[in-house]
Formats: structure tokens, sequence, C-alpha cells
């Protein structure tokens, strides 16, 4: 019974990590290079430059915008996805069988 629950703690705090680190991903340079690609394509910030671009999307965060949440967990719900699709191939994955 302990090796069990060890292996689930072990799980869940890989899970964690993994989670902890894609939000800081999400929160941290997403922002930042979606900042640096905008001002390289589109040209300047309708503010007062990164710091109120930064400080919009916090406070959309914040409000519990739907929009700003998605864009902030995008790099875990990304991973997650490739994560799912490779458990498919996985899981339909079958011998290779000859022909006769």
């Amino acid at each position: 019974m302990s090796d069990k629950r060890d292996a689930i703690i072990k799980a869940v705090r890989k899970e964690a990590g993994l989670f902890i680190g894609l939000l800081f991903v999400g929160l941290v340079l997403l922002p930042i290079a979606i900042y640096s690609v905008g001002q390289n394509i589109f040209g300047d910030y309708g503010g007062q430059g990164y710091g109120q671009f930064f400080a919009t999307l916090s406070g959309r965060i914040r409000a519990g915008d739907t929009v700003a949440w998605f864009l902030v967990l995008s790099p875990y719900l990304g991973w997650q996805t490739l994560r799912l699709m490779a458990l498919g191939w996985r899981l339909t994955a079958r011998p290779n069988t000859p022909l006769s």
C-alpha cells in the first residue's frame, strides 16, 4: 500500500511542478513574447509600453476574463493536448502484421 501511495504522491508532485512551471511561462514569458511580436509587427502599443500592457493583462486576469485566463493557461493546455494525442496514438497503434 505504501508503494502505491508513494507513486501517487510522486505523480501529483510531478504534475503540480509541471503546472507551476507552465503557469510561470504563461504569466511571465508569454506576455513578453506577445508584446515583442506585437511591437515588431503592428507597431506601438496604444498604452505606455510594456508596463501598461502587462497591467491591462493582469487586470483582466484578476477580473476573471476568460480570454485572459485562456492566454495564461495556454502553455499548460497545449502540453496536455499533446499528451492526450500521444496517448491516443499509443492506444491505437497496432503491431505490424504481415499480409498473407
